[in-house]
């Protein structure tokens, strides 16, 4: 489950590309170089970071690792991304 800092950054990033056209290009080409740049943010090179784009008839639902599975859970953002 998220943090409330990691769900902030998430929500940041969406609110970014939504009002930002040229950002969101870049975070559906390059995501790891978008987010560098608009946050100075490194996302850890052994992360793998996929965008994709919801439309009003295509939704994705992400399923994430189950909690149970990690036994070092993390709340650090660079930890985690």
């Amino acid at each position: 489950m998220l943090t409330a800092t990691e769900m902030d950054l998430k929500d940041q990033i969406i609110e970014k590309a939504w009002n930002d056209a040229d950002f969101k290009r870049r975070l559906l080409a390059d995501p790891r170089a978008a987010i560098q740049e608009a946050f100075h943010l490194e996302v850890p090179a052994g992360i793998q970071l996929t965008t994709l784009e919801e439309t009003q008839s295509h939704f994705y639902l992400i399923i994430p690792p189950n909690p149970a599975d990690n036994i070092n859970v993390s709340s650090s953002i660079d930890e985690v991304w």
